[in-house]
């Protein structure tokens, strides 16, 4: 049986401004589960700012001791940045740019808040990677920074759990696909005949999966139901 969620810790959503990081933290603050529901988003928390993490960190530690950490974040297109169909469209910077937010900066959260953690309870730390960051799924190509950054992002996970497991062995280290969302990462790419949903329908069915979590899942990636996706 699974540990039941810890009433007395502290719930992080980094990433709360975002389509399925507000749905998230709405729904923590809604069961009322958690001692308290702590939201941070840019420019109180900026990926590519480590003192913003570090101090981010703090203020967690302050209120609590966290027992769900879950990075919402991502970045697939932004003025200047578009997913590449080929890769004479790659640009150095936008690849770059794409590495820090979606695998630097989610590895820098654990590096911060990796001393908050408990060592002898359960702690989800958790964060939303993507299908086509899927090496062994990858079929059509194309979007080399974003499938590339996704991907780094799934070993940096891997290799984080293996770390916990020694260090916290209650902790569950996790990368999730959500799913396609009704956000503005992905509205303009959503391919007729997908099944998208709105950030609230995500966000239940990935708290829902993180409930049933046990150590033993920790390094895997799975999608919003929990079963295992190819690495």
């Amino acid at each position: 049986m699974t540990d039941s969620p810890d009433r007395d810790g502290v719930a992080v959503v980094i990433g709360a401004s975002g389509g399925i990081g507000a749905a998230i933290l709405d729904r923590l603050r809604d069961r009322g589960r958690f001692h308290a529901a702590i939201g941070f988003s840019r420019p109180e928390l900026d990926l590519t700012d480590e003192a913003s993490i570090a101090r981010a960190a703090r203020v967690v530690a302050d209120a609590g001791v966290p027992s769900m950490i879950v990075v919402a974040t991502g970045v697939l297109h932004r003025p200047g940045m578009e997913p590449e169909k080929t890769i004479r469209a790659l640009d150095a910077g936008a690849m770059a740019a794409a590495f820090a937010v979606n695998a630097i900066g989610p590895a820098l959260v654990l590096r911060h808040f990796l001393p908050v953690m408990p060592r002898e309870r359960r702690v989800v730390f958790a964060v939303l990677s993507a299908k086509v960051g899927s090496i062994g799924d990858n079929r059509l190509g194309g979007w080399y920074s974003y499938r590339a950054s996704k991907a780094a992002l799934n070993q940096i996970l891997r290799t984080a759990a293996v770390e916990l497991r020694r260090t916290h062995p209650r902790a569950i280290c996790v990368a999730f696909h959500p799913g396609t969302v009704s956000t503005g990462l992905s509205r303009k790419f959503a391919k007729t005949g997908l099944q998208v949903q709105e950030p609230a329908e995500a966000a239940a069915a990935l708290l829902d999966t993180i409930d049933h979590l046990e150590p033993s899942h920790s390094g895997s990636f799975l999608d919003r139901f929990g079963s295992p996706l190819p690495w």
